[in-house]
């Protein structure tokens, strides 16, 4: 079983004008084995840092086309230099996740190597997800807005117009039709074009899975420093969104990089060195995602009046709610004449049969596990919400079969 070293990161959100906006001023907390404070939002810190150095040069395998234009230096003589002449410069990373959008200011600072370093971080956030104004892309405008004035309070006015300004989508907007998601990144771009801060040709966009994995991935073996150490192996990522979940590792089997499904395996040059990753993300089986399609619902679409969703994840007759993307199903249990563990097991086979590749070589890596897993951990008492912790899968198992 792979070990999952779980760190805590930074979550939390409210609905907007219910409550104060969740802050984040750089914190310290110390995961174990992890000699870093926290991970927060960890594939954005990257985003952002790449704004700036544009270094990463992507080579997909075949068929995998990574979107990664806005990441790229147009001046190749110019790869690892600041765009920015201040010593002190800022970039704006918005996150529109599936449970909610967040906005990330960074405050970088020039060092005489000409590369960033991260001097602070403001972080807050809103709920619902950006995809629960699909039917309304107009009334996502009061939120966005809101996390815009908290860019021009934290950023002198007279910078403004040199502060690069980006959103990227994940599986809330991967899960939308095409033109539902096209018409909030519209009405996203509008908004951004209306505020003084720098916009580019791709400042608003939805990020595929892959990118997704392997962003998050650099910034977990950076901080850990194998990518600057050739004594240290690589770690593995998993991240658990409430749309889809990722998995991407270095592949140190040549079985895994000849025998991985076609797109599943992706090369790029990264600080003078060129990497191929095994990286592969879930649409539709994040965590939130995920349980809706074991209790039997679909993606999107809303029960009919007096309609209820009958689970073998529930114990008989118990009736509760669940609420995903802004729909509420009615839930109750499902009357079975086996263990609930044993009957819920069986429909989550059911539902992840096939549709899961399992590579041979993941049993023998390391892993580092965030967001819903670290979320579930701490609900499960397997980890320390402040410290995190060290796991194996089959501790979720056991944690699981204990609850039921």
């Amino acid at each position: 079983m792979p070990y999952l070293p779980l760190a805590a990161e930074e979550r939390a959100e409210w609905d907007s004008g219910s409550q104060p906006l969740a802050r984040n001023s750089n914190r310290e907390k110390k995961p174990l084995i992890m000699k870093i404070g926290r991970l927060p939002c960890v594939l954005l810190f990257v985003l952002c840092v790449v704004l700036f150095i544009t270094y990463i040069k992507w080579k997909p395998r075949k068929e995998q086309a990574l979107d990664s234009s806005d990441l790229q230096s147009k001046d190749t003589n110019d790869i690892g230099r600041l765009s920015s002449k201040n010593e002190i410069f800022y970039g704006i990373m918005f996150d529109a996740g599936s449970t909610g959008t967040r906005i990330h200011v960074y405050q970088f600072s020039r060092t005489p190597s000409g590369a960033p370093n991260l001097d602070h971080e403001e972080f807050r956030a809103l709920k619902p997800g950006l995809s629960s104004y699909a039917d309304n892309p107009l009334k996502c405008a009061p939120g966005i807005n809101e996390l815009l004035d908290i860019a021009k309070k934290e950023i002198p006015q007279n910078l403004w117009a040199s502060t690069p300004l980006v959103l990227k989508a994940t599986a809330g907007l991967r899960l939308l039709p095409g033109e539902k998601a096209q018409k909030l990144l519209d009405m996203v771009r509008e908004l951004f074009k209306a505020s003084p801060f720098l916009i580019g040709k791709d400042s608003v966009s939805i990020m595929n899975g892959t990118d997704e994995g392997i962003f998050a991935w650099i910034t977990v073996n950076f901080l850990t420093g194998s990518l600057t150490s050739h004594e240290k192996k690589h770690s593995g990522m998993l991240d658990l969104g409430g749309g889809s979940t990722q998995i991407t590792f270095y592949p140190y089997s040549k079985n895994t990089l000849t025998s991985s499904p076609p797109g599943y395996i992706t090369e790029f040059e990264l600080f003078h060195n060129t990497y191929s990753l095994y990286s592969h993300s879930y649409l539709g089986y994040g965590l939130m995602s995920a349980r809706l399609a074991i209790m039997g619902g679909e993606e999107g679409k809303a029960l009919k009046e007096g309609e209820e969703l009958v689970t073998s994840c529930l114990t008989p007759e118990h009736k509760t709610e669940f609420k995903h993307a802004e729909i509420t199903y009615k839930i109750k249990g499902q009357k079975n004449d086996e263990p609930l563990y044993v009957s819920c097991y069986k429909r989550v086979l059911a539902v992840l049969g096939g549709k899961v590749e399992r590579s041979k070589e993941i049993p023998n890596l390391f892993f580092y596990a965030f967001s819903y897993y670290y979320d579930r951990a701490v609900d499960a008492h397997l980890i320390d919400p402040e410290l995190g912790g060290s796991l194996k899968v089959k501790d979720f198992d056991m944690a699981a079969k204990k609850r039921m």
